[in-house]
């Protein structure tokens, strides 16, 4: 089988490529075409890629293309992890927001609305180009914001496209270790949008092990969420929130920790990567190696200003194990390729998953999949707190899209000043200002 990886330049993309080198199941994938349209990066990530197959048989054959029309054609599977305006427009939203008071993270508040807003029409674009050129493909999505691009494409190729994020599935691993329970085999019980979740049960043998976590302040303090939301809050909640909804809960800590920072996330990542681009011209660099130490440092400073507002300290060693969104990836084309049926948690169409949601509106959810796809299980209601905030978030990503397909400035205005963490129309109206100033991928807004 043929994999397409759209940001075939992308710093993580050796994570997915590592899940491949350890699946030798019949039928696996033996081609990787990397596409980006700056040559230089994904030329540094497959020398990254030849190190990690070096004494592996059978190891996947790997291309670098900047077409995107022979980059489609052919492929199976189409993994888009694609970033529009780098890291550099990364920290520009983020500072931006900053300089108005309010959240420029990348993919809550304003700054993913900006990003949202750039990213939707690229997205599209490529949605139309696989329905034409490789039909029976299935995209696997992880561009930011995940739910909304997902949905963007979804209008295009329906349930071809799957959403992938690894932070519902890194909090249930953690969950699970914590409660002594086996994360593959546990039924983690979480519903809401992309980076907008709660898990609200843990299940093993059929009971829910959750109020047990809950009861105890020790271990509820002893793991990444617990420390980041305090054990009485968790409490209170009755659940585990997702780690970013710390910007809705905490919000004027968070913002005055960004605030306060010498450099934001995005500012860090972008420098951060320069120096490991830039140490991948040289022939000589020991390009594993070179990317493992990096990967180290990213990981080990995520959320470092949400866990200095909270006072939650350095990130323990168990922490820093990722969810996995390439394990995720593997499974979910494991499953649709051989009809291998698992469950995952996925970005997916609601269909009558949450009743105050349409059934086009791509939420994250347990799916059932097999090789038609994704299936999202029936859950519980949502309690009325999460109801609201799903349903103010989700109506901001509508009026991204309307924005995005109209040009309608007027409509990208009420996208900004209608998110929770935006309190004025006349901030709106000067962040959206501000952006199209910033980033030429914008001007289409008139």
């Amino acid at each position: 089988m043929r994999l397409t990886i759209l940001g075939g330049g992308g710093f993580r993309l050796p994570l997915v490529y590592g899940a491949l080198l350890g699946d030798h199941a019949e039928g696996r994938i033996t081609h990787v075409t990397l596409h980006d349209l700056d040559p230089g990066r994904p030329a540094a990530i497959a020398r990254v890629l030849a190190d990690q197959a070096a004494g592996v048989p059978d190891a996947p054959k790997v291309t670098v293309t900047t077409n995107l029309d022979e980059a489609l054609r052919g492929a199976d599977f189409v993994f888009s992890a694609i970033r529009v305006g780098g890291l550099e427009g990364r920290a520009a939203d983020e500072r931006i927001a900053l300089a108005e008071g309010v959240l420029g993270q990348e993919t809550v508040g304003a700054g993913g609305i900006a990003y949202g807003l750039r990213t939707v029409p690229v997205a599209v674009d490529i949605a139309r180009r696989v329905a034409r050129l490789a039909p029976d493909a299935w995209v696997i999505n992880f561009t930011n914001p995940a739910g909304l691009v997902t949905e963007a494409m979804a209008r295009h190729l329906g349930d071809r496209v799957i959403g992938i994020c690894d932070s519902p599935v890194g909090l249930g691993r953690r969950v699970a270790r914590i409660l002594g329970a086996d994360p593959d085999t546990a039924w983690i019980d979480y519903v809401g949008l992309n980076h907008l979740g709660w898990l609200r049960g843990l299940r093993v043998e059929g009971r829910d092990e959750l109020p047990r976590l809950l009861a105890d302040p020790e271990l509820l303090g002893s793991f990444e969420e617990g420390r980041l939301f305090g054990p009485d809050w968790l409490r209170a909640l009755g659940a585990i929130p997702n780690e970013y909804l710390h910007y809705y809960y905490f919000n004027r800590e968070a913002v005055r920790a960004y605030r306060e920072a010498q450099q934001t996330r995005g500012a860090f990542l972008r420098d951060q990567q320069a120096r490991f681009y830039e140490e991948m011209k040289r022939p000589d660099a020991p390009a594993l190696a070179t990317w493992d130490r990096t990967r180290a440092e990213r990981e080990a400073t995520y959320m470092a200003h949400n866990r200095e507002a909270a006072g939650a300290g350095e990130r323990d060693e168990d922490d820093l194990e990722s969810g996995g969104y390439e394990k995720v990836a593997l499974a979910l084309m494991r499953a649709i390729a051989h009809n291998q049926r698992t469950t995952l948690i996925l970005n997916v169409r609601n269909r009558t998953t949450l009743s105050v949601l349409d059934a086009e509106a791509v939420i994250e959810v347990p799916c059932f999949v097999d090789a038609n796809g994704a299936h999202p299980v029936s859950v519980a209601p949502l309690p009325l707190h999460a109801t609201g905030l799903v349903t103010s978030v989700k109506a901001v990503e509508r009026f991204v899209l309307e924005a995005s397909e109209s040009g309608s400035r007027t409509t990208a205005v009420k996208a900004f000043a209608l998110h929770p963490l935006i309190d004025s129309v006349t901030v709106a109206r000067r962040l959206l200002d501000d952006y199209t100033s910033a980033h030429p991928a914008l001007a289409y807004l008139k």
